[in-house]
């Protein structure tokens, strides 16, 4: 099996002007940050970005203008509040309403090999009137009405992981979101990871090898928290906040892009 270990740099070369970008993680646990850098010094533009809830790295990229659609069921920082740069930019990126479960049915739509996946949920809401994309349709056996979630394929799935191999063969630990069904279901997966290990031992949350890229990337969730290895940094997000609330993004961007310093500033 060949050999996947690519530098930062290069992986980065994956993602097109246009892509829909799914990232891994959940709110503020094991979010792929030092590859949103890349990302954002890359200056792709045009992305839908696609997560199960979003957060500090997400934000960055509506604050660097690299975002022109976001679907995702959540957008903010926890106990740190409102995502600041989201709550200011809205209005000029595309939002397409999502929940929890259209975003893991689309998913596994797309796993199953299926233009759609069926559910009893959102029907008796008004998310069918803001989505009339979703369908409903007819079981042909009971006649009983199902919403019809249609497949969520990516073009890119990024996924910060505890180990990899380097063939991609990755191990998660603590939560898992959706980040299996996303590397499974996307065009082209990135992991990246804090350890390269000549075997990953364990089951939970294994990849298949089936990867584009691995990258060895340290601290690589920093300041969101890796579980087993550091925890959230909130006096990072705290000062991110603050320096949004002061109309002070560009200068926190610029510090973020030139690899501001790990532990503080």
């Amino acid at each position: 099996m060949s050999d996947k270990v690519v530098p930062l740099s290069e992986a980065v070369d994956l993602v097109r002007p246009g892509d829909t970008i799914a990232l891994g993680g959940m709110t503020l646990c094991r979010r792929p940050v030092a590859f949103v850098r890349e990302l954002i010094r890359s200056g792709v533009k045009e992305l839908t970005l696609l997560a199960l809830t979003a957060g500090y790295e997400s934000d960055l990229l509506v604050g660097a203008g690299s975002l022109r659609r976001v679907r995702t069921c959540y957008f903010g920082l926890e106990i740190f509040g409102l995502a600041p740069m989201f709550t200011e930019r809205a209005k000029s990126l595309e939002i397409i309403e999502e929940t929890e479960v259209s975003l893991a049915l689309g998913l596994r739509a797309t796993l199953s090999g299926m233009g759609f996946q069926p559910a009893r949920a959102w029907q008796g809401t008004d998310l069918l009137k803001v989505r009339p994309d979703v369908k409903t349709i007819s079981c042909p056996y009971t006649g009983e009405r199902y919403v019809a979630f249609p497949a969520i394929k990516p073009d890119v799935a990024v996924i910060h992981v505890q180990e990899s191999d380097r063939q991609g063969t990755a191990i998660l630990k603590g939560n898992l979101a959706l980040d299996r069904e996303m590397a499974l279901a996307a065009k082209r997966t990135i992991i990246t990871t804090e350890r390269l290990v000549e075997e990953v031992e364990g089951e939970m949350g294994t990849f298949p090898s089936r990867v584009d890229a691995v990258v060895l990337a340290p601290k690589g969730a920093y300041p969101t928290s890796c579980y087993l290895y550091y925890r959230l940094a909130g006096r990072e997000i705290l000062d991110y906040v603050d320096a949004c609330s002061k109309g002070r993004f560009e200068e926190y961007l610029a510090w973020f892009l030139n690899g501001g310093k790990v532990g503080g500033r």
